[in-house]
């Protein structure tokens, strides 16, 4: 018998839009799957009584017994709203910060302490298999840094307390799939740092990753140029021959791994071998005719001038794009893809997704902020799950 999918949810900033999402989305969530909260209750009740709030809550003692990793008393939240009732396990690791505490709309040492210890405890919860993914609203970093955590974010947060040895960011969307090289690093520091050696891992093990996401060995990846127009042949610049080699290098590593992959010792949420009949990681898309006899598996491509190449992608020429630095990834998709995109971790021995958007201050409780990019993050942590433990989980966020 199937039972119903598990997934923890921090809350991020407490003074952010989080708690406005949350309360928003959550009977669309539990339609899909079970849902354990971890964050400061008090984010939520700073909600209370503002203008425009169109939804209604109370709290009552947890009937479910708190996980081990907890240190405190479980609470349940209650909701009613324009979509009807629902209620969700609430875990709160820092019960000494009050609604006093705090102030809507503005980031401090005490919503960063908030916030950074929620996710501690929900990636204890999604190591220890006590939930089935892990679903993270925005942080503010400056916050978290007031509290005294020296961490760039969520992704290098999340890989210190796993312990895997190698992430990468991706960003996938029903039109385009997106890793990046780098992630919170100076422009001049990714030019300063570009090695072929690093470039060729970030090649391979995206692609390996993505080969297990969506059971498709025949990937088909681009990486993009550093350069305009791919450096035209050294006129602007000579890193792209560096990059070329990188492309040789990871398709050597597919070569001399065998079928099991050249990251089959790392830690992964997924099974070996071929995703369940009839998988896709999005719903709706429809599988690929096989290519030609004697391809290599997966196809590497590049570098490709950056201009063009996002549009080739959207348009079926490729798989996944390799961006080289932040913002050469993030502008094209959030321009194309600005409320389905999700943010997915990859090397971490759990599922983990995020919306991909920050914690909009500027919002925080006026009961403005778009939940699509929330609900999308977690429809598709909830199909991921179903994909790790081959169960028929689905969930798709519908258009209003």
């Amino acid at each position: 018998m199937s039972r119903r999918p598990r997934i923890a949810i921090t809350l991020g900033d407490p003074c952010g839009i989080g708690p406005e999402l949350l309360l928003r989305s959550l009977p669309a969530i539990r339609a899909w799957s079970d849902v354990v909260v971890v964050g400061s209750r008090a984010g939520v009740d700073l909600l209370e009584g503002l203008p425009g709030t169109t939804v209604t809550w109370r709290w009552v003692p947890s009937s479910a017994p708190p996980p081990p990793a907890f240190q405190g008393s479980a609470l349940e939240l209650r909701t009613e709203g324009p979509q009807g009732p629902a209620s969700a396990t609430w875990l709160d690791p820092t019960p000494d910060i009050g609604a006093g505490d705090l102030h809507l709309g503005q980031g401090s040492a005490a919503s960063g302490r908030a916030t950074v210890e929620a996710i501690r405890l929900a990636a204890g919860l999604a190591s220890s298999g006590a939930v089935d993914a892990l679903v993270t609203l925005p942080m503010a970093k400056s916050a978290a840094h007031l509290a005294g955590y020296d961490i760039p974010g969520h992704t290098e947060f999340l890989q210190a307390l796993a312990g895997a040895p190698l992430t990468r960011m991706a960003f996938v969307s029903p039109r385009l799939s997106v890793v990046l090289h780098t992630v919170h690093q100076s422009l001049r520091s990714v030019v300063d740092g570009l090695e072929v050696q690093a470039v060729a891992e970030t090649l391979a093990f995206s692609a390996d990753r993505f080969i297990q996401l969506t059971g498709d060995p025949n990937l088909r990846v681009a990486l993009c140029a550093l350069n305009p127009h791919a450096g035209e042949a050294g006129a602007f610049g000579q890193e792209e021959a560096l990059l070329s080699e990188a492309l040789t290098r990871a398709e050597a590593a597919f070569r001399e791994a065998g079928p099991a992959g050249p990251f089959a010792a790392l830690p992964s949420p997924f099974p070996p071998g071929p995703a369940p009949e009839g998988w896709t990681l999005h719903p709706g898309e429809t599988a690929r005719a096989p290519v030609e006899a004697g391809s290599p598996s997966p196809r590497f491509s590049g570098p490709h001038p950056s201009d063009s190449l996002f549009h080739r992608a959207v348009s079926g020429e490729f798989d996944l794009v390799v961006a080289l630095y932040h913002d050469q990834g993030l502008i094209p998709i959030k321009l194309l893809e600005p409320t389905r995109a999700v943010n997915l971790t990859l090397g971490l021995p759990f599922i983990r997704t995020s919306p991909d958007h920050g914690t909009a201050f500027d919002k925080a409780g006026r009961w403005i902020a778009d939940p699509r990019n929330f609900l999308e993050a977690t429809a598709l942590a909830v199909r991921l799950a179903g994909r790790a433990r081959h169960q028929p989980w689905t969930a798709q966020v519908t258009t209003p």
